[in-house]
């Protein structure tokens, strides 16, 4: 994506915190139901979004890259359910450029395997600030060889996907699926043993319920 490279650092750590779960402030101490602690070696990077490009398009560019590369998502979360963005910025990130709004905010955290044999998580964080400037938070650690991570085990990754198809408008009788996600989709059900699972998400539209928005989102994910 069209971005801006604002600052970068080094994560090396044997004992490095990620956060698989929404975050809250206690005190001063932060907690979160859960996260692992990893030995990790890689690096940091701060992005802001050039004008005309938006956090959601980037992080959407950033999908389709761990789409391509058979990565799964550990965990996900966005807006206020991620907790407060001062706590990210500050406690999670010790970077307090990240502050903004807690209702324009999205975190991930993706793990993939590369052909080599070697054992990598990407952490995407981005937000928008009072400023209305957007940035994006972006760490790639490679995970040492004994660490231990549900969901990213190295036996040939027993977890795979997702397969992310933006959908917009309305909900027609079919699904035109693209030719890249096609073929993934058709590699993961090549196995017998293999489970496929769909799930439709949807945002809501202005004056919109959140049961409409659900019907919509189960009336997608029923055309694919």
């Amino acid at each position: 994506p069209q971005a801006e490279l604002e600052e970068e650092r080094v994560r090396s750590s044997s004992s490095y915190r990620v956060m698989l779960s929404p975050i809250r402030e206690v005190g001063s101490e932060l907690r979160a139901e859960n996260s692992v602690r990893l030995a990790v070696e890689g690096s940091g990077q701060l992005f802001r979004m050039a004008p005309g490009i938006t956090r959601q398009d980037a992080r959407r560019w950033y999908l389709e890259q761990l789409q391509n590369r058979g990565a799964s998502i550990l965990f996900q979360c966005s807006g206020r359910e991620c907790g407060r963005s001062n706590v990210w910025a500050n406690q999670v990130f010790d970077l307090s450029t990240l502050y903004g709004r807690d209702a324009q905010q999205e975190y991930l955290v993706a793990g993939f395997e590369d052909g080599e044999g070697g054992r990598w998580l990407v952490v995407l964080y981005t937000v928008t600030r009072g400023n209305q400037r957007e940035y994006l938070w972006l760490e790639q650690l490679q995970l040492a060889d004994d660490a231990v991570l549900p969901g990213l085990d190295g036996e040939g990754g027993r977890l795979a996907g997702p397969v992310i198809v933006p959908w917009e408008g309305s909900v027609s009788v079919s699904f035109e699926w693209g030719a890249e996600s096609q073929r993934i989709l058709d590699s993961m059900a090549s196995d017998p043993n293999a489970r496929i699972v769909i799930a439709g998400f949807s945002g809501l539209e202005p004056g919109e319920t959140l049961e409409a928005a659900t019907d919509r989102a189960e009336r997608a994910a029923n055309t694919m």
